[in-house]
C-alpha cells in the first residue's frame, strides 16, 4: 500500500510548492507503521505546513484516509536537513 500513498503525497506536495522537482517522498516502516518523509526545498517548507499547520494536517488527513486502517504517518523536513 506504501507505493500508491507516496505517489499521492508527492502529488498533493507538488502542487502547493515552488519547487516540485525538489518534492521527494520516501516509506519507511518503523515499529509504529508506515512513516512517509516528505522532503522540500528549504523556501517551500512554511506553504506545506502551513498557517498553524493547517495545511500538513489536511495532508496527513488525506494520507490517512487512503491508508485506511492501518494509517501512516507523515514528517515534512527540507532538502538540506541530514538523512
Amino acid at each position: 500500500m506504501a507505493a500508491p500513498l507516496v505517489e499521492v503525497v508527492e502529488h498533493l506536495v507538488s502542487g502547493i510548492v515552488e519547487h516540485p522537482d525538489d518534492v521527494e517522498v520516501r516509506a519507511k516502516q518503523t515499529r509504529r507503521g508506515d512513516l512517509f518523509e516528505v522532503r522540500v526545498n528549504p523556501s517551500d517548507l512554511g506553504k506545506v505546513i502551513g498557517r498553524q499547520g493547517r495545511t500538513a494536517t489536511a495532508i496527513r488527513k488525506v494520507a490517512g484516509a487512503i491508508a485506511g486502517s492501518g494509517g501512516a504517518r507523515i514528517d515534512f523536513v527540507d532538502v538540506d536537513r541530514q538523512r
